[in-house]
């Protein structure tokens, strides 16, 4: 279904990297300090569980085109509404971090970061996905967070 594919292209935009090579957070300071990652998600494989619900699996790439983690999606559609949400677990170097993104109408979709594990522990921040190709395959991923 168009739907999914386009839903599942928009959530990969779940992992970690930044232009070129992937930060880690500093230390735990006194003050909040932000990190910006970014990184283009690549969609390997669907499964639609319902009319409603699906999963999607994405290789993680920094620019230089290297491997830095995988997402898993679980993305659901509500037909009342028409409206769609995605849930996000990105599983890189550091641990997994964890989001979720509204659907969008356009090319760009939005949504936050809730948590994570280790290095991800305790962060928050912002979620900007933007599909790359009329396919829905290819999308560049910005995570802003705060640690």
């Amino acid at each position: 279904m168009r739907l999914h594919t386009s839903i599942a292209s928009i959530g990969t935009a779940a992992v970690l990297a930044t232009t070129g090579a992937f930060l880690l957070p500093a230390a735990a300071s006194a003050h909040p300090v932000t990190h910006t990652l970014k990184f283009t998600s690549v969609q390997q494989a669907t499964a639609n569980f319902s009319k409603t619900t699906g999963g999607a699996e994405d290789k993680d790439v920094n620019k230089a085109g290297k491997v830095i983690g995988y997402d898993v999606l679980r993305f659901s559609f509500n037909p009342k509404t028409q409206t769609a949400s995605i849930g996000v677990a990105v599983d890189t170097k550091g641990g997994m971090l964890y989001g979720v993104l509204r659907e969008s109408r356009g090319s760009v979709s939005r949504g936050k970061v809730t948590g994570g594990t280790s290095t991800f522990h305790g962060v928050t921040g912002t979620i900007t996905a933007k599909s790359l190709n009329k396919n829905g395959n290819k999308t560049a991923v910005t995570i802003t967070y705060h640690t």
